[in-house]
């Protein structure tokens, strides 16, 4: 008899294994009519669904592994991270969908949210204020104008499948819509800057590297409290914390 394994479960959303079979329980059901509407118009390979009765969507497991995860060693050679770089890239050129998604909030929104933040990482004694305000200031440079496309919204390397050098799918669309591409590729890279080279080689054209990095700060600074909050640790080696301590 298969196990039923958790692979991630907070008050808002938990995904269960059983077997073959991804169990996603959301909340929202807003956020499953979302990632299924996202997954029959993105251009790259996803998971097949099942079935689906709100709030449960039943999705087949995808062949091959990830490429690692955030505060874990990466896998794969530099071909498989320039094939995911290519697939993210076939999925930015395709026509974006009507609704705007995580990475497609407005400048003004960003800007406010993240001043809001700062303050409360401070206030909250969960950073220094040297670090916080060293990494608010490289964080501008991700707050300017952008051109929407597609985007996946949580391109986070755990959701990127590979079979060797070719990418057998992409989960967990539920954030997706049209939003800034760069905000992909730097989740992509999150904590494995290493690899940024061969991404890009796969994407195929020439990004502001600063605005990808200037995302790393903004992206970790937003993200620290809400993680301590749901039970996840940011400070773990390689997460979050490390990531905002590099660009000291």
């Amino acid at each position: 008899m298969d196990e039923v394994e958790i692979v991630v479960a907070h008050s808002e959303r938990a995904t269960l294994r059983v077997g073959d079979v991804f169990l996603k329980v959301d909340a929202d059901r807003a956020c499953v009519d979302a990632e299924v509407e996202a997954m029959s118009l993105a251009p790259v390979p996803t998971p097949q669904v099942l079935w689906r009765k709100p709030p449960v969507l039943a999705i087949a497991a995808l062949p091959g592994t990830t490429l690692g995860r955030l505060g874990g060693p990466s896998s794969g050679s530099p071909a498989a991270w320039a094939a995911a770089g290519a697939a993210i890239r076939e999925l930015h050129d395709a026509p974006p969908p009507p609704r705007s998604g995580r990475a497609g909030r407005s400048i003004d929104a960003l800007a406010a949210e993240l001043d809001a933040e700062c303050e409360l990482l401070v206030a909250n004694g969960l950073l220094p204020a040297g670090l916080v305000t060293r990494n608010r200031r490289a964080a501008q440079a991700a707050l300017r104008p952008w051109t929407p496309v597609f985007t996946h919204g949580d391109l986070q390397i755990a959701h990127v499948f590979v079979d060797g050098d070719e990418v057998t799918g992409i989960i967990d669309w539920s954030e997706a819509g049209r939003g800034d591409a760069l905000y992909d590729l730097a989740t992509f890279t999150l904590g494995h800057e290493e690899h940024l080279t061969d991404v890009l080689a796969g994407y195929g054209t020439d990004v502001d590297r600063d605005v990808i990095r200037a995302w790393w700060s903004l992206r970790s600074l937003l993200a620290v409290r809400w993680l301590v909050e749901h039970g996840f640790d940011p400070f773990a080696p390689g997460c979050e914390v490390d990531v905002l301590r590099s660009r000291m």
